[in-house]
Parts: C-alpha cells; sequence; structure tokens
C-alpha cells in the first residue's frame, strides 16, 4: 500500500542543536561549545538561579497548589509582574490603562501569538526583520502566510558595527502597516545595539511611515546588567505614544529554558482598545495551545512581587551579565596579545550574550574540524561558552584561521 509520506521530505537540520549534538558526541578533552543560546558558568555548566530554587522549595511545601488550568490569558500575577518590569511602575502606559498582556509559550511562543494577530486581525501582510536577526523570526512568519518578508540593513561587515544609515533607509522605503521587528537589547546575533540617540532616529523613520513596531524582548538585563537600563529604546517608544507589541522571555535573566515562560504585551492608544486586543490575542492562544503552563511563571511572578526575592534576582541577573563582559574582555585581551590581524574591538563594544565575530563559513568549518570549537556558521559565537580554563585555547584557534584562511567573506 502506497504511504502517504512517501514524498515527504527530510527537512535541514536546524544548526544549532545540531551543532549542540556534534559537541555532546565529541570525545576530545579540549572541545569548546560557543553555538547555544544559553547562559553557562565558569565551568561551563547550566546554572538554576538561587532565588528560583528557593521559590521552588516554597512551591513545593505549599499544599495548596494544583495543577488546575491557567486562563486562557495566563496567570494574572505573572503578567502583571512582567508589564511593570518591562515598562516601569511609571509607564504612562500603566497609569493610564494602556496595556495589558497574555502569557506565552516562552519568546517564541509570543511572536508566534503577536504575528498571528497582526496577520488575521488587523491584516498586517508585510514584516521586517534585521539583517540578520534570530533565524525564527523569518520561519514564524513564513508559517503564517506574510505575504513578503523583507530585511533591513543592520550588521555593517566592513565596520562591524551598526549600519544605521541604511536600517533608516530601509525602514523609510518599507508600505505602511509593515510590521517591524527590533531587538530591544543585546540583539541575537550580531550583539550591536542602537545608542538613544539613534534609537530616536529610528523611532521617528517608523512614526512617519506609518509601521507598526513590535519588539522581541529576550534578553531583559542581559546586556548592562542592569534591568531598566536594558528596556530603554522599548521605554523611548513608549514615552512617544506609540503603540506597539513586546514578546518578552524569562528563559535567558530566570534561567527557565524548558519551562518556556513568555508574555506578550500589548499597549493601545485608549484604555477601552485594551479589552478587545486581549480577546482577539486570548482566541489566538486558544487556537494555539489553548492555555499556558503554570509552573515557570509562578516562579517568575513569586520573585516580581516580592521586594526581597526581586532584589536577589536582579543580583543574579547581574553575576552573569559580568561574567559576559569578563569573557568578552579575557577574549578581547588575548586577541590582542597574539596580534591577531584586524580590528577586534567589536568583542568588547557589542552587548549580551552573543557576538558577531566577522568569521567567514570556511573559517567557522576550521574551528569546527580541527579545534572542536563549535560556532555557527555566520560566526556568532556564545560569550558564555568561554571560560577562565578555555579562552586561550579559543582565541589561539581564532589566531590560526584568521591567519592562514582567507578573511573574503564570500567564503
Amino acid at each position: 500500500m502506497a504511504s502517504w509520506f512517501e514524498k515527504v521530505e527530510t527537512a535541514p537540520p536546524i544548526e544549532v542543536f545540531a551543532l549542540t549534538q556534534a559537541f555532546n558526541e565529541d570525545t576530545n578533552a579540549d572541545r569548546v561549545n560557543l553555538s547555544v543560546g544559553a547562559y553557562r558558568t565558569n565551568e561551563g555548566k547550566p546554572w538554576v538561579l538561587p532565588v528560583v530554587r528557593t521559590v521552588e522549595a516554597q512551591m513545593a511545601a505549599d499544599q495548596t497548589l494544583n495543577h488546575e488550568y491557567l486562563p486562557v490569558a495566563g496567570f494574572p500575577d505573572f503578567r502583571k509582574g512582567a508589564i511593570r518590569l518591562l515598562l516601569g511602575d511609571d509607564s504612562p502606559a500603566i497609569t493610564q490603562n494602556r496595556v495589558d498582556s497574555i502569557q506565552a509559550i516562552g519568546g517564541t511562543g509570543a511572536l508566534r501569538i503577536g504575528m498571528d494577530f497582526l496577520k488575521s486581525t488587523l491584516g498586517c501582510d508585510v514584516v521586517y526583520v534585521s539583517k540578520p536577526t534570530w533565524g525564527n523570526h523569518k520561519g514564524i512568519a513564513k508559517s503564517l502566510g506574510y505575504g513578503a518578508i523583507k530585511e533591513y540593513r543592520y550588521w555593517d561587515e566592513a565596520n562591524r558595527s551598526l549600519d544605521l544609515a541604511g536600517m533608516l533607509e530601509d525602514l523609510g522605503n518599507a508600505p505602511p502597516r509593515s510590521v517591524i521587528l527590533l531587538h530591544m537589547c543585546a540583539h541575537n546575533p550580531s550583539g550591536i545595539d542602537p545608542t538613544k540617540e539613534q534609537w530616536e532616529q529610528i523611532a521617528k523613520v517608523i512614526k512617519e511611515k506609518n509601521l507598526f513596531p513590535f519588539f522581541d524582548c529576550a534578553y531583559q538585563g542581559f546586556s548592562s546588567g542592569n534591568l531598566d537600563q536594558d528596556s530603554a529604546s522599548l521605554r523611548q517608544f513608549v514615552a512617544q505614544g506609540f503603540e506597539m507589541f513586546a514578546a518578552q522571555s524569562f528563559s535567558k535573566n530566570f534561567g527557565l529554558y524548558n519551562e518556556r515562560v513568555g508574555n506578550l504585551v500589548f499597549i493601545t492608544n485608549k484604555p477601552e482598545q485594551v479589552a478587545a486586543v486581549r480577546s482577539q490575542a486570548m482566541m489566538c492562544v486558544r487556537q494555539t495551545w489553548s492555555n499556558s503552563p503554570n509552573h515557570g511563571a509562578r516562579v517568575v511572578a513569586t520573585v516580581l512581587n516580592n521586594k526581597a526575592l526581586s532584589d536577589d534576582w536582579r543580583e543574579n541577573v547581574k553575576l552573569m551579565a559580568d561574567r559576559i563582559k569578563q569573557m568578552r574582555n579575557a577574549l578581547y585581551q588575548k586577541l590582542r596579545e597574539l596580534g591577531t590581524p584586524g580590528t577586534w574591538e567589536h568583542i568588547i563594544t557589542q552587548s549580551g550574550m552573543f557576538s558577531y565575530t566577522g568569521l567567514n563559513k570556511k573559517q567557522c568549518e576550521h574551528l569546527v574540524n580541527k579545534y572542536h570549537i563549535y560556532l555557527l556558521n555566520s560566526g556568532r559565537i556564545n560569550m558564555c561558552g568561554l571560560t577562565t580554563g578555555n579562552v586561550e585555547y579559543v582565541a589561539k584557534a581564532i589566531n590560526d584561521v584568521v591567519v592562514n584562511i582567507p578573511s573574503d567573506p564570500k567564503l
């Protein structure tokens, strides 16, 4: 009997997970994983935040908790706390009752529900993402049937910095009602963020062209170590009266990767519009996963709504951000000591978990095959994969490929 599935082709591997599998199967003692987007300690191990351990112990002892469904909109205390974290207690959107949110399954789920709403409810059909961007942005838009998925220039390869002029030109040419995906901070994969003045120019174009800003907020706290400072770009837009969406993820700053804790925040012009937007977003959730999970959201809510726990958590976040900065400085100094050709200042001017090194595909493949250093073919590395024990080895390997393999980015 013929199979329904005989013409199904095998999908290409998801690069970051394929690299992690290869790393796990590698028996070389010097192997280094710079691919996966997760925090690691200086021993190269996952870290459960102490404040998370504390709250989980409290939850385990609480016999009143159960496993009933959450409301379709999600855990109320979590949603309220997440909004305050993102916008600040004194935000005009909060004080004027123009903001609400829907709990989602991770930042990916928040992006999915938001883009679904914009497509199905508002009729948006064009989405712009930065070049480069997180790979799933395009995939989500494609799966939802957006008519056009376009890129705005962002990474200046020659100068290893932000291509502001190109970005502004591309946004200026975008058709009205286009959805513009923006990285709030710690841009993935480049690590390059606009300055306050540059954000003002970006906001001006978005407003003049009647574009819809959609912020991806996956790394709040991981750029500067200060959670309020890291949301400054989004808060600029709020202060200017923008309506917008924002997809929050608590995978990184709470270390709750497999709990999938996300939140879709929406800001409207008028308070009376909030309930209608929430109702339609709830329909998107109902038709996708129906109800969000409880455990991780309760952990986050407990921390955000308790000052002592929140203060402890902020110290945990700062510790992670500081270690990332230390590894940036260490790699930069090692490359300088080796006299590695080219400029490497971008390593320390970038921020957040990732660095776009400027290495080309052939150089990256050489790092994997010869040195067992696993990184994406784009040259993106996770700074958390570096430790005081392996940073010199990594720097020497980078020096070797830069010296001996052509730097043509097309290779």
